[in-house]
C-alpha cells in the first residue's frame, strides 16, 4: 500500500489544505429563503409583510433541529458554513485518494 510519488504529493497538498482550513465550523445546512410561517398575527403577515428566514438546520441526536438566524446571526456564521463545507470536501478528496492506492496496492 505504499502511494506513488504523485499521489504522495497530492496526499501532502490535501492534508495541508485541511490544515491550513482547520478552524471554527459549524455543522449544519444555513437555508436562505424568506416564507410566511401559520400563525395569522405574526409580523410575516402584516402589511408590509416581514418574513421569515435565514434557518439553520442540523441533526442532533438524530432529531432534525431548525433555528431561525437574525441578519447579524447570519452574517457571522456564514463563514463558518463555508469552512465546514470546505472540510467535507478535502476530506472526501482524501479519502478518495486512500482508496485509490489501497485500490492500487491490492492489484
Amino acid at each position: 500500500m505504499e502511494p506513488s510519488p504523485a499521489q504522495r504529493a497530492a496526499l501532502e497538498k490535501i492534508t495541508a489544505e485541511i490544515a491550513a482550513a482547520a478552524g471554527p465550523a459549524l455543522p449544519g445546512t444555513l437555508t436562505v429563503r424568506a416564507y410566511a410561517c401559520g400563525k395569522p398575527n405574526c409580523r410575516c403577515h402584516a402589511d408590509p409583510p416581514r418574513l421569515h428566514g435565514p434557518e439553520w438546520t442540523r441533526k442532533i441526536a438524530g432529531k432534525t433541529i431548525t433555528r431561525r438566524l437574525t441578519p447579524a446571526e447570519f452574517a457571522e456564521y456564514q463563514p463558518l458554513f463555508e469552512n465546514a463545507k470546505k472540510l467535507r470536501a478535502l476530506l472526501t478528496e482524501l479519502q478518495d485518494l486512500t482508496l485509490e492506492i489501497i485500490e492500487e496496492g491490492a492489484a
